[in-house]
């Protein structure tokens, strides 16, 4: 499940993912929140828990993730991703270098700081 997180900057649009992820979740959570936030922002600052583990997400979600990156694709600026994992945390910060705007890998309990990086606090 994917769900909004709303005590954040304005500027930036967040997410936590728990328990199994599926293609849907991305279709009622993500995809609205992203829209919504490109119609009224200039760039996309965007930050993601990922508090389950990868086995959780369903094919249907990565299509979707991949999908979702595509989106407003000159329009990312900032995305933070927060895991259990520094090895997924350093394929976000080497995958950034490949992609527009700006990508860092932070452990789940640098949340605090994540905010403050991903919304250019």
């Amino acid at each position: 499940m994917i769900t909004r997180l709303t005590d954040v900057p304005q500027n930036l649009v967040a997410f936590r993912a728990t328990g199994d992820v599926t293609k849907t979740d991305y279709e009622n959570v993500v995809f609205p929140s992203v829209k919504e936030h490109l119609q009224k922002k200039l760039v996309l600052n965007y930050l993601m828990i990922v508090d389950t583990p990868l086995k959780n997400f369903t094919i249907g979600a990565w299509l979707n993730d991949m999908r979702l990156g595509i989106m407003g694709f000159a329009k990312w600026h900032r995305v933070a991703i927060l895991t259990h994992s520094p090895g997924i945390n350093k394929f976000t910060d080497t995958f950034g270098v490949l992609v527009p705007g700006k990508y860092k890998g932070f452990l789940i309990d640098e949340y605090d700081a994540a905010v403050k990086w991903a919304s250019g606090n």
